[in-house]
């Protein structure tokens, strides 16, 4: 059998071309909608499947957008720091009830400082105020005497951004934590000069910390 004439070769090459451009197109849209939706997906965190529409958010249930504070404040000792989702979310239980029946307070009105954030590190009004200095406590804003031991270690251990510069009884110790760890993970020294959080009053400190890298 004679072979394909010379047009006809030429109009099977073009035609292959283009079937191979097809397909080599249509794999590409295949590829960039399957990136999207795992990008969407991921960009929606989800809860686990027995967090139903309507539940509270909870550390079981972190991503719900339902989220009534009252509800944790009124069942007595019957809920943990573990037991939110953010810092945010035991302050605001704090916050809705100050008589503190789930014993979140971790002194001066600031709920389960350890938990991630986000954060409302703003002091419950009125329980600062009845808060009691203890023979072992270190100088802080609750218990600003001069003569009271500092212990920078007290303001890091929760390894976050747990403290504020309104906490520190002076630029001086607030200096003395960022000069004990100059990652800063409570970022009292936001422009990286080096300095803590230069406005606070009392005695100062303001010898530059060479900043590090987390």
């Amino acid at each position: 059998m004679a072979g394909l004439s010379r047009p006809s070769r030429s109009r099977a090459i073009r035609w292959g071309g283009l079937v191979v451009a097809v397909i080599a197109v249509a794999l590409v849209v295949v590829t960039l909608a399957r990136g999207g939706s795992d990008g969407a997906a991921s960009a929606e965190r989800s809860d686990p499947a027995w967090c139903t529409p309507g539940t509270q958010r909870t550390a079981l249930c972190p991503h719900s957008k339902v989220f009534e504070a009252k509800e944790y404040a009124v069942h007595g000792n019957a809920f943990e720091c573990i037991s939110f989702a953010s810092q945010a979310d035991a302050q605001a239980v704090l916050r809705a009830n100050p008589g503190d029946p789930n014993h979140l307070d971790d002194g001066g009105g600031v709920a389960c400082r350890g938990l991630p954030g986000p954060r409302d590190t703003k002091p419950v009004a009125g329980i600062a105020q009845h808060f009691k200095c203890g023979p072992g406590d270190t100088r802080s804003a609750l218990c600003p005497q001069s003569k009271r031991s500092f212990d920078p270690r007290y303001f890091l251990r929760y390894g976050n951004d747990a403290y504020d510069c309104p906490d520190f009884a002076s630029q001086a110790d607030a200096q003395a934590v960022l000069r004990f760890e100059p990652t800063d993970p409570n970022h009292l020294d936001d422009d990286g000069k080096g300095i803590a959080c230069p406005d606070l009053a009392g005695a100062k400190d303001v010898k530059p910390v060479r900043r590090a890298t987390p």
